[in-house]
């Protein structure tokens, strides 16, 4: 299986020219068969206020980004997944759209809100889904989630084999270093697409990375250059959870110790 990300820099508030920019981008990508794009990827992050994220939002299901998503996966043959700037009703969400070759699109909304995104946006109220697709199964966390271990095992425990992560990072280098060990305790692999450019106080440090279940970085991108990079893969490496011969990373766990997990 081939997979990867897209590393580009959304501009704040040009729909028209993000939709360009993400066709431009996915038309000459090399053959893949999992292609995923930055948090917000429609929009541009940086929204001074609620109104103007409101003005950019869109619905997960008909709005104009899907659309040409689905448009480019089925031309692509690949399952694109991506960050949208999503409404729903009156409510806002940081979500991420997955789209099939078959035009089918499966959501997630952010659940961890990053800083001036509690202004803007809903938490999230889907939980932590799994998607069948390709023949491989799918979680998606978007950004800020990576600093909460318990998505991550919940995701391996799912039986998901490969996280897409779609992101605007501004810490520089946390996540890069974190994500990959969040790989190897979880025996995933991971694709971080995260974006590039400045916004208002914003700067996004780039360096998407793809990552395997031993906690290898398969293709680190520049800090800062628009770039598509893809790795082959086998999925079915995830599956293998074993440690040594007499222990298993999930089977060994013990519940019963974990209860402080979910305590407030």
């Amino acid at each position: 299986m081939r997979v990867g990300h897209v590393q580009f820099s959304p501009i704040l508030g040009d729909l028209e020219g993000n939709r360009n920019q993400v066709r431009r981008l996915i038309e000459s990508a090399p053959a893949a068969d999992l292609l995923v794009l930055p948090e917000l990827a429609n929009s541009g992050y940086r929204f001074p206020g609620k109104e103007e994220a409101r003005e950019c939002a869109e619905s997960a299901q008909d709005g104009p980004f899907v659309r040409l998503l689905q448009e480019l996966a089925a031309a692509r043959g690949a399952i694109l997944v991506s960050g949208l700037c999503e409404r729903e009703g009156d409510r806002l969400y940081n979500s991420a759209v997955l789209v099939t070759p078959a035009g089918e699109v499966r959501l997630y909304r952010k659940n961890h809100l990053f800083l001036d995104e509690k202004d803007l946006f809903e938490p999230g109220n889907l939980g932590l889904p799994v998607f069948e697709a390709g023949g491989v199964r799918i979680g998606i966390l978007i950004c800020f989630d990576w600093q909460f271990p318990e998505a991550w095992r919940v995701l391996a425990l799912e039986g998901v084999e490969i996280v897409c992560h779609p992101s605007n990072l501004v810490l520089p280098g946390l996540a890069q270093r974190a994500v990959p060990i969040h790989a190897l305790l979880n025996r995933l692999f991971v694709v971080t697409a995260n974006r590039i450019g400045t916004e208002r106080d914003l700067t996004f440090t780039g360096n998407s990375i793809i990552v395997s279940p031993r906690g290898e970085v398969l293709w680190s991108a520049s800090h800062d250059r628009e770039e598509v990079g893809i790795v082959e893969i086998d999925p079915a490496v995830a599956r293998d959870k074993s440690v040594t011969a007499r222990n298993d990373l999930l089977a060994d766990r013990r519940p019963e110790l974990y209860g402080a997990i979910t305590e407030r």
